[in-house]
């Protein structure tokens, strides 16, 4: 059974928004530079859910089968970091990043190398950026595909029950319009270091 844990505050919500945007901003900056394309990414909600909670989340999506980037981070934090978005779209996003006329079968050749590669910008910058604002460092894995249902898809990324900073993010290239979420798994220890490293965040942003 999962930990109870208790709910963030508007003021730690607001400081996580705002963490997330300016990570967000910095991962576009990152895939402007792969696509040479404008590329903008948002974040409309950020919240920390359980994994059951989070599940419902994506079933709202409508979209049964779901593709997502893993990646693993350590060090004072301790968890993993997901970049999900419906099966579905995942063609169409290789073929704007890629930008090219490509038949489906070179798509399909290309899928899991341009996800990865994706993911890996959007993944390293959101917990790279949120690591140096915390004066935190963090170690990340290589990036993985994986695929499967809502249910599947968090519980191959996590051997137990936890918790889930949940963002709801939106970002377009070459004015195709695509809306998925970053997920990071932690427990509950995990959890209350980063409250505590938010916390810190906030004291010295109120002192400058």
């Amino acid at each position: 059974m999962t930990e109870p844990f208790k709910s963030l505050t508007e003021l730690e919500q607001d400081a996580l928004a705002e963490l997330s945007n300016i990570a967000m901003a910095r991962a576009a900056s990152s895939l402007r530079k792969m696509v040479d394309h404008e590329v903008a990414l948002s974040v409309p909600s950020v919240e920390v859910v359980t994994q059951d909670a989070a599940v419902k989340i994506l079933e709202r999506t409508g979209n049964p089968k779901l593709v997502a980037v893993r990646q693993d981070f350590s060090g004072l934090l301790t968890g993993r970091a997901l970049l999900i978005f419906p099966e579905a779209r995942s063609l169409e996003l290789v073929r704007v990043v890629v930008g090219r006329n490509l038949t489906l079968e070179d798509i399909v050749d290309l899928e899991d190398e341009a996800l990865a590669e994706t993911g890996n910008i959007i993944l390293n910058s959101w917990v790279s950026t949120i690591a140096n604002l915390l004066n935190q460092g963090l170690k990340m894995s290589l990036p993985t595909v994986l695929r499967g249902s809502h249910q599947h898809m968090l519980e191959i990324a996590s051997d137990k029950p936890g918790y889930v900073l949940f963002l709801h993010i939106n970002f377009e290239i070459r004015q195709v319009q695509i809306e998925g979420f970053v997920a990071l798994l932690m427990d509950i220890p995990t959890l209350d270091e980063f409250r505590t490293l938010i916390a810190q965040y906030i004291a010295r942003a109120t002192r400058n």
